[in-house]
């Protein structure tokens, strides 16, 4: 009897919840493609479809009895502590099933959890340890690492880690349960499952187990035969079939070997955490820390740098189950709610802190809206001005508001009722705010706003299709969106079709409506059209060339703070393009270019320190500069870091260092430098030499227009090097070369003239060529002149 009242009370308050909203309620009818994909000591779970999308997963329990009901709603509580870590299942509501023959034959309640498509790390492992780097592994271990710190930190001890109990989602660690099936074992009595977790569980448990608990050293001990586990792709102990015999062996030492050529940092690491001394365990932030030195650092992208599908009402985490910033009443219901729970017998769950209230005088509801609002106007102003941190000025916004990112994630995830919120949500998932990026999610969601006619969600449909975020890349369709918002006169999308006009990019290429499209956005404030519109200025593209008109754009632009602007601005003055040289006056702005990250502005500010030109001559300032350059993937700046390697401009020479260098300046198509690698392998100069080699790197050279290029490979028709001498060949290059006014082809062609070789002999033609060359100072020429006319 007493059985049934506990029930009672349990079922009501999960029901209680479920009304006031506090936990997320799905309709059953509306899973469909339920299928069973697994099953432990608590239960089974299922994989299933919400309304046709994505997969979710189905939990459901064996008994459902007090101790059941107990544990779930503990597990929500635990939930609700961690839902924010991206290596934990995400926990999104309940739903209840009613069922003649699939799960039950009572009304049972099944939690509704994320769905991790790579199954357990058991099987992960199995499937594919043979394809796994040591940097996976490492990815693996840190993840779940990770994960059980999490949990420590907020006072939980998981006690159930096995690789049967984590799982696997797109090669990414989900950490799950959090020892639910391990306390519903225990306090049903049923043990069916320990012998099968024997090299698991902590030996001071296993030979104690009646005055010693499992607590967080024990969680460090699993880790530790977890970490094995990921580095020998096997269950510890899987051929030993004596299991209780292994308790008494695993609680006087006996461990698994190590495997071979693993990381000695590593398998230090797994020894001292399955010590048999829980004191000479290191704790999870060691742990974490240890294993952090061999994560290499990521980078991350903007929405204007360049997978489940999701819609409005796609399940989400319950953002009612994690701290609420806003501190409302039914946060404090909630707490209250978890606090009658814990009177009804159930020690386990502690009542749940409150916050303090943001603004005594908005509700929560109304001050979120506000919030929102305000942030999709900061990203509408910040892509007008093209600025490539709008992602750090939406951290910044929610910081100086003191909004947690997940807070007002989870606050999105449950309130998507107009186009606003649907698409911030879908911009926080494009560039991770408060979750991990999920650019299919962001599509759909970008979708469903784009429906309500929300202009940013239709611009960023758009950059979907451009770049195939998210979605197979149509430039078409992109085409066609960014055409839907410049026809709302938004700057955004004008920009977007004069660019597509410029390139030809699904359209055919048409100067004069990329100079249209570019003043439409330019005169609407966009500062990268003001640019663009200026650089079609400068070269006569699309419009009369008109030079004060490109420096009167490239000044709007650069008042605005663009890099671009500023940087174009810069060479104006220093080329005297619309207004007179001021080479003091480029330095400055090149300066202000370079400290906003603009790649070529670095390169060109570098090349005045080397020269001195309109600054001191500093060597090491530029040498600094262009390694700035370089790291940035500007070709031109990595070549002449090559180059300052090769000539010990600000720094020591070094000319292996330069080869390197000038390969991959080379790879990016630098004509510069592929001309200078192949004088290197020409001349064995810091690389082995190799004719063939130094032939190809010319011809590349050539290929892309460079002078020095195509006169080198001249040369190398003339001489034989790397190819068969052929001087007619010769005689064609030097021609194409002494055209663009190289002075040293201006002179071999003068000699091939001269001799007759690969060409008539032409003693006026000589001459001819012989002056050109000695006008640009070459000495050779200089001398073979006055031969020639003494004679």
């Amino acid at each position: 009897m007493q059985n049934n009242e506990n029930i009672n009370e349990w079922t009501n308050w999960i029901e209680e919840a479920i009304i006031k909203q506090h936990i997320k309620y799905y309709e059953y009818e509306n899973f469909k493609n339920v299928q069973e994909v697994g099953s432990g000591a608590f239960g089974k779970v299922f994989r299933a479809n919400w309304k046709n999308f994505g997969h979710l997963a189905l939990k459901s329990f064996y008994n459902l009895n007090d101790i059941t009901l107990k544990e779930i709603v503990n597990e929500l509580k635990l939930q609700r502590e961690v839902d924010f870590h991206d290596n934990i299942i995400r926990f999104y509501g309940i739903t209840k099933f009613e069922s003649e023959n699939k799960i039950d034959q009572t009304k049972n309640y099944l939690l509704v959890m994320e769905y991790a498509n790579g199954g357990t790390l058991r099987d992960y492992l199995n499937e594919n340890f043979n394809r796994l780097s040591w940097d996976d592994r490492y990815n693996l271990a840190h993840q779940l690492a990770c994960s059980v710190l999490c949990l420590h930190d907020e006072g939980i001890v998981h006690r159930d880690l096995h690789s049967c109990n984590v799982l696997v989602h797109k090669k990414s660690i989900k950490l799950a349960d959090f020892g639910l099936s391990k306390r519903i074992d225990e306090a049903s009595n049923s043990q069916s499952k320990l012998l099968g977790m024997v090299p698991y569980i902590d030996p001071k448990v296993l030979m104690n187990s009646n005055n010693l608990k499992l607590n967080e050293k024990s969680d460090v001990y699993s880790i530790g035969v977890l970490l094995w586990e990921i580095s020998s792709g096997k269950p510890p102990f899987h051929e030993e079939k004596n299991r209780i015999g292994l308790i008494y062996d695993i609680s006087q030492g006996r461990r698994e070997e190590i495997i071979p050529d693993t990381p000695n940092d590593y398998s230090n690491l797994y020894i001292e955490c399955w010590n048999n001394e829980p004191s000479k365990r290191p704790n999870m932030h060691e742990v974490v820390n240890r294993l952090g030195v061999f994560i290499p650092d990521s980078n991350s992208t903007t929405i204007d740098q360049q997978n489940d599908i999701s819609d409005q009402t796609y399940p989400t985490p319950n953002e009612n189950l994690t701290p609420n910033s806003a501190g409302n009443s039914s946060h404090g219901e909630l707490s209250k709610m978890i606090q009658n729970f814990t009177n009804m017998n159930t020690s386990e769950i502690d009542s749940m802190s409150t916050k303090e209230q943001i603004n005594e005088n908005i509700s929560s509801e109304n001050y979120f809206s506000i919030v929102i609002n305000e942030i999709v106007d900061l990203i509408f102003k910040e892509n007008i001005k093209d600025n490539r941190n709008v992602k750090q000025h939406v951290i910044d916004y929610l910081n100086n508001h003191n909004v947690n990112s997940k807070e007002i994630y989870n606050w999105l995830l449950n309130n998507q009722n107009n186009s606003e919120s649907i698409f911030l949500l879908g911009y926080f998932n494009y560039v991770g705010i408060g979750s991990t990026k999920d650019e299919e999610k962001a599509f759909n969601l970008f979708i469903n706003a784009s429906k309500q006619d929300h202009t940013l969600a239709q611009y960023c449909v758009g950059l979907c299709y451009q770049f195939g975020n998210g979605i197979t890349k149509n430039e078409k369709l992109a085409f066609e969106y960014y055409e839907k918002v410049a026809n709302k006169d938004y700057a955004n999308g004008q920009f977007k079709l004069g660019w597509f006009y410029k390139n030809g990019v699904s359209v055919n290429k048409d100067l004069k409506m990329a100079v249209y499209w570019y003043e439409k956005a330019a005169d609407n404030g966009h500062l990268k059209a003001m640019h663009n519109l200026g650089l079609s200025y400068e070269n006569g593209d699309g419009v009369d060339k008109n030079n004060q008109k490109a420096f009167e754009l490239f000044k709007q632009s650069a008042e605005g703070g663009h890099s671009g602007g500023i940087m174009m601005l810069a060479y104006c003055y220093g080329s005297g393009i619309g207004i007179n040289i001021d080479r003091q006056k480029a330095v400055e702005l090149y300066q202000k270019a370079a400290n906003l990250g603009s790649k070529v502005a670095q390169y060109n500010l570098a090349n005045m320190y080397k020269d001195g030109d309109g600054v001191d001559k500093n060597n090491q300032k530029a040498f600094e500069l262009f390694k700035q350059s370089a790291e940035g993937g500007h070709s031109g700046g990595i070549m002449m870091l090559a180059y300052c390697y090769g000539s010990g401009i600000g720094i020591n020479i070094d000319r292996q260092k330069a080869v390197e260098l000038y390969q991959k300046a080379a790879n990016l198509g630098s004509k510069v430098a592929q001309y200078n690698l192949a004088n290197m392998y020409k001349d064995g100069d810091g690389v082995d030499k190799n004719n063939q080699k130094a032939f190809e790197l010319f011809k590349q050279s050539a290929e892309g227009g460079h002078s020095g290029g195509i006169m080198m490979l001249a040369y190398c028709y003339d001489n034989g090097i790397g190819i068969n001498f052929d001087k007619q060949k010769a005689v064609e290059l030097y021609q194409k070369a002494a055209n663009l006014g190289h002075e040293v082809a201006q002179y071999n062609l003068a000699n091939m003239y001269k001799a007759g070789v690969g060409i008539e002999k032409d003693l006026d033609k000589a001459i001819y060529w012989y002056e050109q060359s000695a006008k640009q100072g070459y000495i050779d020429a200089q001398t073979r002149l006055k031969e020639l006319k003494k004679n």
